[in-house]
Parts: structure tokens; C-alpha cells; sequence
């Protein structure tokens, strides 16, 4: 056993690779614990919203309803948490704006389901008859029942990610199809509520320099 542990060098010896690079190269490693520990450091930068209620004020509500007025089509982005959505939502009801909620997950093809009359199967379970329901169009049914002091119908629609660019050209061409419909689509998530024109998304021409702009 002497001769076994003569052979082991000393551990002050061993190379500095070999230890931690937290720990000196002069000092062994005692019971898992280090004799020298990293300084962290953490740095978080503030705003005005963070003193006066980020979540509740929002300063862009001005120029949310001005591009609403101008694109009349947007794609939004919103953070993953939600949430965020609902006050821009309320000023626009707040303007008289009808909502439309759709989920484009089952929506089928817009255009169909929007303006025209669409076929509709219920499900059943293997022991009925296949059936076929015939119902008016989405978006002309709810113009029809709008009171009259209502500004319009806001089509806003969730999970507008699944879409193709042929069912966003169509969606950012609906407007000027029924000039009282605003259309609001859920295209994805970011960091803040941001917004741009749906147009632009499709790959459609459209209007320079008016809106938030997407960080690259």
C-alpha cells in the first residue's frame, strides 16, 4: 500500500486543466465546496410603465386606432403570456366596433365561410345519416345584425399562424370587399404588442411608413 501511494503524485501537482476553473490551481477541491465563488452580477433596466402600470397604460392605444382606421387589415403579435390583446380590444368597442371572434383552426377556407353560403357537416356518432347544414355568410349575417349606432365589425381572428399566404391575402382583402369590416389577425408572438399592416404579411403592396415595426 506504500509503494501503491508513493507512485500518486501530490494534488498541488496536478495540472491546472485538470482543475475547476472557479478553484485556484494551488488549492485541492474540499468536500464539494468551492474556496472561491463567482461574482454575479444583475442588471435590469426600468421605464415609465413600470412606475405608473405598464399593464394598464398603454401609450401606442392612439396610434393602434389611427392604423385600424388607415390598413384596415393588421397582423398583431403578442406576447406569449396573453392578455395584452384585451385592452386594445376594449378600445376598439369602446370606438362602437362589433367583434367576430374566429379561430382559424377549422375555419376552413375564408373566403367561403365569410361571404358566401357555406356547407357545414355535423359530427355524428357512426349511427346517423351524413347530414349537410347550410348556413349565410359569416361576415353578411353579422353586418346584417349590427344596431345602428355601431361604427362597424371587427373580424379578429386567433391562431392566424395556421393560415396559408393565400387565405392571409384574402383576409387583408376583405375590407375593401365590405367596406365596414376591420379585420385583426393573431399572426404570431413577440416580446410586446406590436402590430403591422396584413398586406404585408401576405405579400401584398401596401402603404409605406405607418406602423410599428417588427425588431429584426
Amino acid at each position: 500500500m506504500a509503494a501503491t501511494s508513493a507512485l500518486l503524485p501530490p494534488i498541488t501537482t496536478l495540472p491546472k486543466q485538470q482543475l475547476s476553473p472557479f478553484y485556484p490551481a494551488t488549492k485541492p477541491r474540499l468536500a464539494g465546496r468551492w474556496s472561491k465563488k463567482r461574482a454575479l452580477r444583475t442588471t435590469c433596466a426600468t421605464g415609465l410603465e413600470d412606475f405608473i402600470g405598464g399593464d394598464l397604460v398603454k401609450f401606442d392605444l392612439g396610434q393602434w386606432l389611427s392604423d385600424v382606421e388607415e390598413h384596415k387589415a393588421l397582423a398583431i403579435y403578442s406576447p406569449h403570456e396573453g392578455g395584452y390583446e384585451g385592452r386594445y380590444l376594449t378600445r376598439l368597442r369602446y370606438q362602437g366596433y362589433q367583434f367576430l371572434d374566429l379561430s382559424a383552426r377549422g375555419l376552413g377556407d375564408p373566403e367561403t365561410t365569410l361571404t358566401k353560403i357555406h356547407p357545414v357537416c355535423p359530427a355524428h356518432v357512426g349511427k346517423q345519416p351524413i347530414a349537410r347544414w347550410y348556413f349565410p355568410p359569416e361576415v353578411d349575417y353579422r353586418l346584417s345584425l349590427l344596431p345602428p349606432g355601431a361604427k362597424g365589425l371587427v373580424v379578429w381572428i386567433i391562431e392566424a399562424k395556421v393560415l396559408s399566404r393565400a387565405e392571409l391575402q384574402f383576409l387583408a382583402l376583405l375590407p375593401s370587399l365590405r367596406p365596414n369590416v376591420r379585420v385583426v389577425a393573431e399572426c404570431g408572438n413577440w416580446r410586446k404588442f406590436v402590430w403591422k399592416p396584413l398586406k404585408e404579411i401576405a405579400g401584398l403592396p401596401t402603404k409605406e411608413g405607418a406602423n410599428q415595426q417588427l425588431p429584426s
